[in-house]
């Protein structure tokens, strides 16, 4: 099973290496019908079924129909394989779409028209829409872990720098740019968001959703009180 990376094993990244094209000849030579994508994707599939622990590349190429080698033309180590399993399972995440930054100062708002009939009220694009947007983008994280027991311990294991994590990364970011905290005070949020999720992957199929719920309400009051905004645990609830 993948733990945390041994101390004496160094390897890099498979976002951070450039994998040389094969030549020609070689590339007649690959099995046909294989690509990274379909590889992916069918490593998801056998992780889902069958759980990390008992994942291997010979396990894997029965699944496609293919000899354990053949993978090897499109992936260097199963470590890099991996990581790729990682990003597509995290690229499954609807990402809120970001509220406007907080003004400094703002100007003052004209009256609003009344909602037409039959019209549903959103969550809104302005300052006071990160609670709730903050609160949907945890949620949804969570039940990608529950979905996919495997991504927790793999996100410990591994940079998790593929595309998909930094949408994710920078999606929390521009929320938190909305909550109006000074630069060094949003850092901190940043951290305490990113280990509140990554803290609760372990437990995400033992904790009640009620628990998990509560936690963040308590989370989401803290930023606002840090940012001096009364009440945002509530809002984010009733957004929920």
């Amino acid at each position: 099973m993948v733990t945390a990376a041994d101390p004496e094993e160094t390897r890099t990244s498979v976002w951070l290496t450039a994998r040389p094209a094969a030549p020609a000849r070689r590339r007649s030579e690959a099995p046909s019908g294989l690509d990274r994508e379909r590889i992916t994707a069918a490593t998801v599939r056998l992780l889902d079924a069958e759980g990390l622990g008992r994942f291997s590349m010979r396990r894997l190429a029965a699944e496609l129909g293919v000899t354990a080698m053949s993978l090897y033309w499109y992936v260097d180590t199963k470590h890099d394989l991996l990581e790729l399993a990682l990003d597509r399972a995290l690229g499954e995440l609807a990402l809120p779409a970001a509220p406007d930054p907080k003004p400094e100062s703002p100007p003052e708002a004209p009256p609003e028209a009344p909602p037409e009939a039959g019209s549903e009220a959103g969550p809104g694009t302005g300052p006071a829409a990160w609670p709730g947007r903050l609160r949907v983008l945890a949620c949804g994280y969570r039940k990608l872990l529950v979905a996919h027991p495997w991504v927790a311990p793999l996100t410990a294991a591994y940079p998790n720098i593929g595309p998909h994590a930094r949408a994710f990364d920078a999606a929390l970011q521009r929320l938190l740019d909305a909550t109006g905290l000074a630069e060094a005070r949003r850092t901190g949020a940043h951290l305490a968001v990113s280990y509140f999720l990554h803290g609760c992957g372990g437990a995400a199929r033992r904790l009640p959703e009620r628990d998990f719920r509560l936690a963040l309400d308590v989370l989401i009051a803290g930023i606002g009180g840090v940012a001096g905004i009364g009440g945002v645990a509530g809002s984010a609830a009733k957004t929920a």
